[in-house]
């Protein structure tokens, strides 16, 4: 199975990460964690880009906020799938980070999930990896099946009083 890996650009954002990693961890794909700032470590953060395919990952998620060029500049350097995660931080509420992820120009594709959306970071990577690995797929229905099972229960079990 590809792995997945999992970038933030500073490790203040640390804390917005935790739902991607229960959320990798829970379906079992392999991840890597790093640090590495668009602007603070560009070469190291290249390289890393650069090298992802050959080193077997078969998507790159990157969470950073403010201007939020971490996700751009790591698709800048490779052609597998990368998904933003734009984080909320003290400067206007994750809006500035959200709109640096998602507006991407033509060639450079980065798909942006919500404001700290981190669980749907893994899940949308785990769908990318399921194209290919059917046993993963089966996982990911699965958990659908069960998301789907618990709000029919909810909704048995719904009562409304006077």
């Amino acid at each position: 199975m590809k792995k997945v890996a999992v970038i933030m650009g500073s490790d203040s954002d640390l804390p917005a990460l935790k739902p991607c990693f229960a959320q990798l961890k829970a379906l079992d794909i392999p991840f890597e964690a790093h640090v590495y700032s668009a602007h603070r470590t560009p070469d190291a953060c290249a390289a890393f880009a650069a090298g992802a395919r050959e080193n077997g990952f078969g998507a790159l998620i990157a969470a950073a906020g403010k201007a939020a060029h971490l996700a751009g500049a790591i698709a800048a350097r490779t052609t597998l799938p990368v998904i933003g995660i734009p984080v909320k931080s003290s400067t206007l509420d994750g809006l500035d980070a959200l709109l640096s992820t998602v507006q991407m120009p033509t060639g450079m594709p980065v798909a942006t999930v919500a404001i700290d959306g981190a669980a749907n970071a893994a899940l949308l990577a785990a769908q990318i990896l399921a194209v290919s690995d059917g046993e993963l797929a089966g996982r990911l229905d699965a958990m659908r099946r069960e998301q789907t099972d618990a709000v029919l229960r909810k909704d048995a079990a719904l009562t409304v009083e006077d």
